[in-house]
Formats: C-alpha cells, sequence, structure tokens
C-alpha cells in the first residue's frame, strides 16, 4: 500500500544547534540573525534580512519597551533600525511567525507566543516552552508508532 507522506505532515519543526562566537555576540544584528537561524526562520546563507527584522522588533518590544506591539509599532522600529518594510511584507513574516508558535496576536497586538503558565518575560521559561510544545507531538506520535511496531511480528 503506497502512503502519500506529504498529506501526513502536520507540521514540520526546525532547530539549529549553532555554536555561539565571539562574532554572533558582537552586534544585536549578529545574534538576532543567530536566533532566527537557530529556530528555523531563515536557511543557512539567506541573504533577505526582514525575517530577522521582523523577529528583532518583536523582541525589542517584548524585552526593552516590555509591551506588545502593534503593526505600525513594529513597522516604524524596523524602518528605524534596519532598512524600509512595507505592510504587506511585515504581515507576511507576522503570520509565519504565528505559523511557527513563535509569535501570536490579540487586539491588534503582537507577543511572543504565551503559553498556559508561561511569562513571555521569562526567557528560559518561554525557550522551555516554546521547545516543548512543538517537541511533545511529535513524541507522542513517534512512541505510539514504536509501541504498535513492537507488537507486529
Amino acid at each position: 500500500m503506497e502512503v502519500n507522506e506529504s498529506k501526513l505532515i502536520e507540521a514540520e519543526l526546525t532547530l539549529r544547534d549553532l555554536r555561539i562566537t565571539k562574532d554572533v555576540l558582537e552586534t544585536r544584528r549578529s545574534m538576532v540573525r543567530w536566533l532566527a537561524l537557530a529556530l528555523g526562520i531563515i536557511s543557512p546563507g539567506e541573504a533577505r534580512l526582514s525575517a530577522v527584522s521582523v523577529l528583532d522588533a518583536i523582541l525589542y518590544f517584548q524585552f526593552q519597551e516590555k509591551k506588545d506591539p502593534s503593526v505600525d509599532e513594529l513597522s516604524d522600529y524596523i524602518n528605524k533600525r534596519w532598512s524600509p518594510i512595507n505592510e504587506k511584507t511585515l504581515r507576511y513574516h507576522l503570520l509565519q511567525l504565528k505559523k511557527a508558535g513563535i509569535a501570536d496576536n490579540s487586539k491588534g497586538k503582537y507577543f511572543l507566543t504565551r503559553n498556559e503558565g508561561t511569562d513571555s518575560s521569562d526567557i528560559a521559561m518561554w525557550v522551555n516552552s516554546y521547545i516543548d510544545s512543538r517537541i511533545a507531538p511529535i513524541k507522542g506520535k513517534i512512541a505510539e508508532s514504536m509501541k504498535e511496531l513492537k507488537n507486529r511480528p
């Protein structure tokens, strides 16, 4: 029996184990780019920076301003600190961050995803919650599959 494997995919998760070098820690831009690469937001060698700039803006407002920004506030930040970004591109990258479970929105404001019982300003808690929420369903399905496989001759 042939299975159309592409129809079975519910989600994909990319996490990269990257070295943190002095060069990475040198500037905010290099740190955010490293983070975007580690979280699978961008691919290695990707030259376009719009996805990185959107991630940077959300992180800036989350940790420095301690507020949930609107699209206009994100756009203003990116236009001043990176390069001009049009609203369509900004909204596209916000949607991609939302699909990846990294960001969410409510009432026109954007923020790092807040899983139940987590404080998004607690970085370690947020990272653990994000990774656990992405990996737990996969672990469960792999365990179920292996259990079924064990019982088959």
